[in-house]
């Protein structure tokens, strides 16, 4: 028989075990069942478990629950209407209920990106049938959204959650304003030159950051800047939107999930969903005259606001 040394080893649910070590074989933990490959190893190991499993028990509790799944998809549903209506990802509806189920604002911002891709694409789709996106435009913004998108993914794994929740405020404030000064055409197009083109890659970098940031597509600061700024009619404005921020969801989630940030199956729930009734929104953007499509933006956008300065205050007095 051979001499099987006992250590004391903290497992991955902070049990203290005892785990039995052979000198000649790979030890095993009898309590767990993992392997241990020596002492100094077990402590290695088990240390850097319990500090992944701190981290998930501490920023990881979504409500996987029927009632949640059933919240996700009813989530789904309204953020594929608000897609197509409004021609934006649905950050700023998918971040706030998964806050609500459980996330904190980190991971729920992370998530809500995957969770944009599927319902960009079929946003797209839909305005494109109808000649509203602007290729060249689109392909300028995006330009500096790739680049932006991987600083705000950078900044999201290293700000604190509390600068976060006011970013998002800041941020919902901003959008309400420039909303409120628009005046949309539905005749109007992007005319390109030298000055529109490097603005609308500047302007593309900026919107990138604020996007991996926030977890937002892009599309509620793209939209009302297409058109304030660019000249773009409200609809080219949301199909080109659209079209802009879905390669920079698809690059900006890769960035979170190798920093495991992402909680794919609610992303993969609300995703799909959103897809399947974003054409539905579309179809409701052209049928109300372009004032009402803005006074209905900012409308939801105030809703919004309220609620995330609500829980912003709440934070901070924690």
């Amino acid at each position: 028989m051979f001499a099987y040394p006992f250590v004391r080893a903290r497992t991955y649910k902070g049990i203290v075990a005892d785990c039995c070590v052979k000198r000649t074989a790979t030890p095993v933990c009898h309590l767990t069942g993992h392997r241990l490959g020596s002492v100094s190893e077990a402590s290695t190991s088990t240390s850097r478990t319990d500090g992944v499993s701190q981290a998930n028990l501490q920023e990881n509790h979504l409500d996987e629950s029927p009632r949640g799944l059933i919240i996700m998809a009813v989530v789904g549903v309204a953020v594929g209407i608000l897609s197509g209506l409004f021609g934006i990802g649905g950050g700023t509806v998918i971040v706030p209920a998964l806050v609500w189920l459980g996330l904190t604002q980190r991971h729920a911002a992370a998530t809500s990106m995957m969770a944009i891709v599927p319902t960009a694409v079929s946003g797209v789709v839909s305005y494109a049938v109808e000649g509203d996106v602007d290729w060249a435009a689109a392909a300028l913004v995006f330009c500096g959204m790739f680049v932006g998108g991987q600083i705000g993914s950078w900044l999201l794994a290293k700000l604190p959650e509390l600068v976060l929740r006011w970013a998002f405020v800041l941020f919902l404030v901003f959008v309400i304003v420039n909303q409120a000064m628009s005046n949309p055409s539905r005749d109007a197009r992007i005319v390109m030159h030298a000055g529109t083109i490097a603005g609308l890659v500047a302007f593309g970098l900026i919107a990138g950051i604020l996007a991996g940031l926030l977890g937002i597509g892009g599309g509620a600061i793209c939209v009302p800047a297409l058109s304030i700024l660019f000249g773009a009619s409200d609809l080219i404005a949301r199909g080109t939107s659209l079209l802009a921020m879905f390669p920079n969801a698809i690059t900006t989630s890769v960035a979170n999930v190798r920093r495991h940030l992402v909680h794919v199956k609610a992303a993969v729930i609300i995703g799909i969903t959103a897809a399947i009734t974003a054409p539905f929104g579309t179809w409701m953007a052209a049928a109300v005259s372009p004032r009402a499509g803005a006074i209905l933006f900012t409308v939801y956008l105030c809703v919004l606001l309220v609620r995330s300065l609500w829980v912003a205050i709440q934070a901070t007095r924690r």
